[in-house]
């Protein structure tokens, strides 16, 4: 579904991501490791098309995406729930789906089909309906902007450190919620700080390291590796 080759980005004359090559089949989940500053969410961003590249290609489901735009990127099949968490605060819990389904505008039936499906999978979201997205908490927060990003009905959705700054409760939550996308069919790339969670339910993982793939391969062989988690993942 996605290949990404030879991928190189750039903060100026710092190389944060050099050389990364991806590999990602439809339905899989897998996990993109690293310590902080590894290129993990600069990887993720390039491929959303909210960063650019200095070399190397981007290909979703056999169409080169590289240099396509944020909206672009979307319109193809790609929905990316940033680390940073940002909601519209003064909108409604239902005015941020809606935003999210903005390519989708002007389907009103499918809109509402879309709405139960997001109100089955986060019923609390359904009940914070008309609050202000402002006033909920962390946890629902982060179940909103996941939510949102499924409203533009994505094939791949690029999450970036779902559980960050969430007490442990809410990230049990938050990972049954990803396990249950996964089982819908949906294909996902997590980057998540929190290793040990991510490889016990990853497919299969790449580990960055200094902008490089340091290594790759079946998430529970990766788990299995003490040396690596010491070196890599800092657990």
């Amino acid at each position: 579904m996605l290949e990404v080759q030879n991928l190189e980005v750039c903060y100026g004359a710092i190389k944060a991501v050099k050389k990364v090559d991806l590999l990602i089949q439809q339905g899989e989940l897998v996990a993109l490791l690293g310590a902080n500053g590894a290129g993990k969410s600069t990887t993720l961003l390039s491929i959303a098309g909210a960063l650019k590249s200095s070399r190397g290609s981007i290909q979703f489901e056999g169409e080169d995406i590289t240099a396509l735009s944020p909206e672009q990127v979307v319109r193809k099949g790609i929905a990316m729930v940033p680390e940073t968490r940002d909601v519209f605060a003064d909108l409604t819990v239902r005015e941020n789906l809606r935003l999210g389904a903005f390519i989708h505008r002007g389907d009103t039936e499918g809109f509402s089909r879309d709405l139960n499906r997001i109100h089955s999978l986060f019923p609390i979201l359904q009940t914070r309906a008309s609050q202000p997205a402002g006033t909920l908490s962390g946890g629902e927060q982060q179940m909103l902007v996941i939510a949102r990003a499924l409203m533009s009905r994505p094939r791949l959705l690029l999450l970036d450190e779902p559980s960050l700054g969430l007490a442990p409760t809410l990230v049990e939550q938050i990972f049954e919620l990803i396990r249950k996308l996964q089982q819908t069919g949906l294909t996902i790339l997590l980057v998540e700080q929190n290793a040990s969670i991510a490889l016990s339910m990853a497919d299969r993982a790449y580990v960055l390291a200094l902008g490089v793939v340091a290594t790759t391969g079946n998430a529970a062989d990766i788990a299995a590796s003490s040396d690596l988690r010491a070196i890599y993942l800092g657990t």
